[in-house]
């Protein structure tokens, strides 16, 4: 794997960090700062997805021909690691890198004619229908059904956990269609509107005191037959495919090592009460720094990935490598910056959001009020997208041959 970056990758490298100084609005910088979860709060990630639209530089991981931006992984890696960099925020995935593939893979070109401009634009805000009360990782025994009726099919069932359900106006379902069939067989992917009485959305605030997930329930909900992606019976197929995008096609070193340097830059500011700075103490000094070595092999591992994919190959295995090491440091990064503020950084505002005219003053500074919410936000990062024990039993199967 060759590291050195051609002289054309120079030049978008150069081009990426003029767009960020120039187009990236400090207010969204700052709120993206203050924000605990993995999602940013749409009245940020909106604004930001819409002056990367215009540019034409936001459908990274979409063909070309379905309106993506055509640049090799090499040039999407940069991408990423500049604006983790810059401090931008990092946009929903929902839409633009879970189901939005989906779409330009299975989808019909009627269906692409109808979702992947909303998508760009904002218009449709999406959420995903996954795991269910009783259906968490063992996601194959989902009881949530679709029942074909004329044209259209009827929902019913709920959903749980269901991030940013409370905005969204669409949400992807994996649904039971074959009741009688073996539990992989049996399931489809199907796009629901959420705009209808038939579905209500109950709110969970996490310990953290955020409203970011919700519990969703279905009461005849319909929607088109034409709302089916691929066909009957194909959902476990394409449920595959969007959980190694969810695993895989993310780029967590470079924000996890932007992370790190700012925590590093505010330990030179946070005295230690006993021999200057914090990055004078040694534990610290010892944990931050193994942790930047976690995450520098974190991005060889992703560049490997990225080498893969340039040639045409399937990353396999190696994204839920990537899911649990990213999953692992981001909850050690959250630790060290709580243990860093010391009691300034065990304060937890209920207000939210954190950023704007109306966010709560902190006690001490705006960096240790994040430091409690994101610490018990991050706890979440080991659970979703398949938890730790679901990666490792998919690394010891295919990796191991355990």
């Amino acid at each position: 794997m060759d590291m050195d970056l051609t002289p054309e990758e120079l030049a978008f490298r150069e081009a990426v960090r003029a767009f960020l100084a120039e187009e990236l609005p400090d207010r969204l910088r700052e709120g993206a700062a203050q924000t605990p979860g993995v999602f940013v709060e749409p009245d940020i990630g909106l604004e930001w997805q819409r002056i990367l639209h215009a540019k034409g530089w936001l459908a990274t991981h979409w063909p070309e021909a379905d309106g993506g931006t055509g640049w090799s992984p090499t040039q999407r890696y940069i991408f990423e690691k500049e604006c983790a960099l810059a401090g931008a925020p990092g946009l929903s995935v929902l839409g633009l890198k879970l189901v939005g593939p989906v779409i330009c893979r299975f989808g019909t070109p009627e269906q692409k004619a109808r979702f992947l401009p909303r998508i760009l634009s904002g218009e449709d805000y999406w959420c995903q229908g996954y795991s269910e009360p009783g259906s968490g990782s063992d996601l194959a025994s989902l009881k949530t059904t679709a029942r074909r009726d004329g044209d259209a099919y009827a929902v019913n069932g709920s959903k749980i956990w269901t991030t940013h359900a409370h905005y969204a106006n669409w949400i992807f379902c994996l649904v039971r269609t074959d009741p009688d069939a073996r539990k992989q067989a049996g399931i489809s992917f199907l796009l629901v509107p959420m705009d209808q009485e038939a579905i209500s959305v109950s709110p969970i605030l996490t310990l953290a005191g955020d409203h970011e997930v919700n519990a969703v329930f279905f009461d005849d909900a319909k929607t088109d037959a034409d709302n089916l992606i691929g066909e009957e019976g194909q959902g476990w197929t394409i449920a595959k495919f969007l959980l190694e995008n969810e695993r895989g096609g993310s780029c967590h070193a470079p924000r996890l090592l932007a992370t790190i340097d700012r925590l590093a830059l505010q330990a030179a500011d946070t005295a230690s009460g006993v021999n200057g700075p914090m990055t004078h103490d040694p534990a610290f000094a010892t944990r931050l720094a193994r942790l930047r070595l976690e995450a520098q092999a974190l991005e060889v591992t992703e560049l490997r990935i990225l080498a893969e994919l340039s040639k045409g190959r399937q990353p396999g295995p190696q994204t839920s490598l990537v899911k649990l090491v990213s999953a692992q440091i981001h909850q050690a990064v959250d630790a060290l910056a709580v243990d860093l503020f010391g009691y300034d950084g065990l304060q937890l505002p209920p207000e939210r959001p954190l950023y704007g005219n109306e966010a709560p003053e902190p006690v001490g500074s705006r960096h240790a009020q994040i430091a409690a919410p994101a610490y018990l936000n991050s706890r979440a990062w080991s659970i979703f997208g398949g938890s730790d024990e679901v990666q490792k039993n998919i690394i010891a199967k295919t990796v191991l041959g355990l």
